[in-house]
């Protein structure tokens, strides 16, 4: 009898006789009966490998850490480059913002316009660098005094809007001594004029724009109301 090359399950070998009874696979009828072919025959039909739970584990992770990481630094970027979020400790803006209302100011609002006058903004105030809520009332170049709670722009009295909170007046009392706005500052006023410590209490009254951090769009807690326009 011919020599054949035959394999069981384990293993291939070279057989030199086989009888039919014999379990075991034979490549005598294949060409080219190469080692690769004969292994390929062996193992078909052989159970699949059990699946790696725990590498599919780690990469699982992987990802979720990626999307985390790419998260937090978005996060991030957004609140130093367009937008601050803030919470209000004080009164000084009723009844527009309230004590512990949060919201948000749009950094880029100033980068193509000029600060106008009412624009409610987020600022460093000139004297400690605190964050400050306040509206712009006078703009560079303006002469403002106030008289009795009266705001005068170069001599002429501001009408009184809604968004005034009437009341008794702390601090420095209604009355500022008229002063001219210096170039790229900005005289500000908080909108319950009776109880705020504003540019007429600051031993550097005006604003800096360097110092504007934003203008603010919205509250967004309690609630939302848009501040835009206000």
């Amino acid at each position: 009898m011919r020599a054949r090359i035959c394999a069981p399950l384990e293993e291939y070998v070279i057989l030199a006789a086989i009888t039919p009874s014999e379990s075991w696979f034979c490549m005598s009828d294949f060409e080219p009966q190469t080692p690769r072919d004969v292994i390929a025959l062996a193992t078909e039909g052989a159970p699949e490998p059990p699946p790696d739970v725990k590498g599919e584990l780690v990469a699982e992770a992987l990802s979720w850490a990626k999307v985390i990481v790419f998260a937090v630094v978005f996060a991030l970027a957004v609140n130093l480059f367009v937008i601050v979020n803030a919470s209000i400790p004080t009164g000084s803006m009723e009844s527009t913002i309230r004590v512990n209302d949060r919201i948000i100011a749009f950094r880029l609002s100033y980068w193509f316009n000029n600060p106008d006058r009412y624009d409610i903004i987020v600022f460093r105030a000139p004297d400690d660098g605190i964050k400050n809520v306040k509206r712009i009332i006078a703009l560079p170049g303006e002469r403002v005094s106030l008289v009795d709670g009266t705001v005068f722009i170069n001599g002429v009295a501001l009408e009184r809007d809604e968004f005034i909170t009437e009341g008794p007046f702390g601090y420095l009392g209604p009355n500022f001594p008229e002063t001219e706005v210096p170039e790229s500052h900005y005289f500000v006023l908080g909108d319950n004029r009776g109880n705020s410590k504003d540019s007429r209490d600051w031993a550097n009254p005006f604003v800096e724009e360097r110092r504007i951090l934003g203008k603010v769009i919205f509250r967004y807690y309690p609630g939302f109301s848009n501040l835009s326009n206000r």
